[in-house]
């Protein structure tokens, strides 16, 4: 083994370790260091001097030994030297209780006499600041705000001996950052609060207070957007810098007042047709107010006021859309409720009034803006009539005649209602209609019409209509004439009363008959000497006709429906009175009176031929006139022989008449009128050519009927 090595010294610097010096012992290959502490102790191999035996208490005595060591073993333990180590460091607590000082603690150190506490920015500048003290605790101020400093302490003991030391790094509490300034986002509802950047600040926190309410923000930049601020709120504002120090002091609070909210209680009304009030409740840092108007064709107009109100414009049938800001510095208040006001439809300006009967009208106008139905309205002494429909017109029936109406067109909207401010038109309707109560014949081709009307400032026209024509008469009392009816013709009366308002209906028919047409032309045409053909044109209207021919020697009538009649029983060369009667369907007569008529001379009698010599005959008659003149015609195979006596006398002498002939011999009167009468009788004879004598053949009257 080698031998026991000599302790030279041995001392402690840390407060676990104890260091041991010694002379080195030839043969050693190492050395075995052992500290005892009463019972316990640690050991330790070291190669060489200086070696340290460390895991020891601190301020500690022990009793240092050293081994030398081989492979052949160990020595004997040296003598023994005594050390004792160092005390312990404090440990400190630190911390910044403002931007300018470090709050140092730290616990009492076992064997501790005092302690020595220094510090010292970490970037070396500035000086350093030391301090000894038996007290467990100091403060540094005056230090810069937001600076790292590094403190150190250690121990000593009575003996002064220093003790470990303690090494902390500590940062000063930042200062309170300046010039804060507040300024809104676009969105109004957010904030952009900024500040110059402070010392030693790692971040800021800003807190915005309003009552009860408080936003804050973190952020490591000199700026923070402050979002959800309520409007119409103020907030006071702070800001507070941090680091691992901790905090600095909020800043002075700054007023933030956010933009207003958005007005309610909003009306809107019109206060008179064709301008609308916009009222609303005055909001908290309101300072004025804009309200938009844009109406449903485009355009907008705008009120700027520091008022709660506004009078627009408005036109009929527009819709409305109203908004209302608040402003103040901060900004324009959010969007509030968006109003729709639509104003009352149109009223049609210019309606017509048409009447289409007594009882009715036609209402026409043009559509008018806003308006989704109309409803017209005729109000009269005796009601009200409504009709209500979307087109624009409307007809109004069962209306009093002769009664005046105000008639007004409302318009209307689902959205608005009636505008009840439409202009009404004064209208009357037509008369009623009259009523005729008599027709009376004042003379031929006159009547007179009676009828029964109860209206005012009416003219009263009378028609009467029937095949013939129109007739018509006019009267603004309860009667008129029609005159110059045509005869033979049926009518059908009807009067309607006219006034400035319009025509009446007709009233009820009345049907009306003149009485028939005389004919125009009759002719009366002798047969025979007894019997008369009269013949006329036809009567319009007529349908029977009675002719009359009387004379003192008596009467000759006849009753037809033909327009020819024959009369017997006349006697000749008589004068008559000519009368005819026209009657119609219906038993009405007109009397017709002609020119007088004269019937035909009397046909002579007796009539006797005689052979004259030189083949000639004379005719014998007797005279039914001495006044009268006769003539003779015989009319034979070989010739027509004619003569006429001299006044007066009562027989004629034909000569050179051919024998062996027959002849049809025809006395009669000679008239001054017409053609010679050919309704008396005809003798027949035949004239032989030997003797003296005419040889009669035949002897027989004949009439122009047979």
């Amino acid at each position: 083994a080698p031998d026991i090595p000599v302790i030279d010294q041995a001392y402690s610097k840390l407060s676990n370790s104890i260091t041991v010096e010694w002379r080195a012992v030839p043969g050693a290959t190492s050395y075995l260091l052992t500290a005892q502490d009463g019972n316990s102790f640690i050991e330790t191999v070291v190669t060489n001097s200086p070696g340290t035996v460390m895991g020891l208490k601190p301020a500690t005595l022990y009793r240092i030994t050293i081994r030398s060591v081989n492979s052949g073993g160990k020595s004997q333990p040296s003598p023994f030297r005594k050390a004792k180590t160092v005390l312990a460091a404090p440990v400190l607590s630190v911390s910044s209780p403002s931007c300018n000082s470090i709050a140092v603690s730290w616990k009492a150190v076992y064997m501790a006499a005092g302690f020595s506490v220094s510090l010292m920015r970490s970037d070396g500048l500035g000086r350093m600041l030391k301090e000894n003290t038996t007290n467990t605790s100091l403060i540094f101020t005056d230090l810069d705000p937001g600076t790292l400093y590094t403190i150190k302490a250690y121990a000593w003991n009575v003996n002064g001996i220093p003790g470990d030391d303690f090494t902390y790094n500590q940062r000063t509490s930042p200062k309170a950052p300046a010039d804060v300034q507040v300024a809104f986002n676009s969105g109004a509802s957010r904030a952009i609060i900024s500040w110059m950047p402070t010392e030693g600040a790692l971040t800021y926190s800003v807190t915005a207070s309003s009552g009860l309410l408080k936003l804050k923000c973190n952020t490591s930049s000199a700026s923070c957007m402050m979002p959800s601020l309520q409007c119409g709120s103020e907030y006071h504002v702070s800001v507070t810098a941090y680091n691992d120090a901790g905090s600095s002091k909020p800043t002075d609070a700054v007023s933030l007042k956010t933009i207003p909210c958005a007005p309610v209680n909003i009306s809107i009304e019109e206060d008179e047709p064709g301008h609308l009030l916009v009222s609303w409740s005055s909001v908290s840092f309101g300072r004025y107010y804009v309200v938009f108007v844009k109406s449903d064709d485009g355009l907008e107009v705008h009120c700027n006021t520091s008022h709660t109100q506004c009078h627009f414009q408005s036109d009929c049938g527009f819709t409305y859309f109203i908004s209302v800001f608040a402003y103040n510095k901060a900004g324009q208040s959010p969007l509030g409720d968006v109003f729709n006001y639509t104003t009352a439809p149109c009223c049609p300006s210019d309606f017509r009034a048409m009447l289409v009967s007594s009882d009715t009208v036609q209402v026409t106008w043009a559509p008018v803006r806003g308006a989704e139905m109309y409803e017209t309205r005729a109000v009269g002494w005796s009601g009200v009539v409504l009709c209500n429909d979307t087109a624009t017109a409307c007809t109004l029936s069962a209306l009093q005649c002769n009664t005046p109406y105000h008639i007004t067109v409302y318009s209307f909207s689902e959205a608005r209602g009636s505008n009840m401010s439409c202009a009404s038109k004064y209208v009357t309707t037509a008369p009623c209609s009259p009523e005729i109560t008599n027709i009376s014949k004042e003379a031929l081709s006159v009547i007179s019409v009676h009828w029964q009307s109860n209206n005012e400032e009416a003219t009263y026209v009378v028609t009467a209509r029937g095949g013939a024509g129109l007739w018509h008469c006019t009267s603004s009392g309860n009667s008129c004439t029609l005159m110059n009816l045509p005869c033979g013709s049926a009518f059908s009366v009807s009067a309607v009363a006219r006034s400035p308002a319009g025509q009446s209906l007709p009233s009820y028919s009345v049907p009306l008959e003149t009485a028939p047409c005389c004919p125009n032309n009759l002719i009366l045409t002798q047969v025979t000497q007894s019997v008369t053909n009269i013949s006329w044109s036809v009567g319009m209207g007529a349908q029977t006709y009675v002719t009359t021919l009387e004379s003192p020697k008596g009467q000759a009538k006849c009753h037809t429906l033909q327009n020819y009649c024959l009369l017997g029983c006349i006697t000749c060369g008589t004068k008559y009175t000519v009368s005819l009667k026209a009657i119609s369907e219906t038993g009405l007569t007109s009397s017709c009176i002609y020119q007088g008529y004269s019937s035909g001379a009397c046909c002579p009698s007796g009539v006797k031929l005689y052979r004259l010599s030189n083949n000639g005959i004379r005719v014998y008659w007797r005279a039914s006139d001495e006044m009268m003149n006769y003539n003779t015609d015989l009319h034979g195979s070989k010739g027509n022989f004619t003569c006429t006596p001299s006044s007066g006398l009562s027989h004629c002498d034909i000569t050179d008449i051919p024998c062996g002939d027959v002849y049809t011999v025809v006395v009669s009167p000679v008239t001054d009128k017409g053609p010679k009468l050919t309704f008396c009788p005809k003798k027949i004879y035949s004239v032989t050519c030997s003797g003296s004598s005419v040889g009669m053949v035949i002897y027989r009257g004949k009439s122009n009927a047979e």
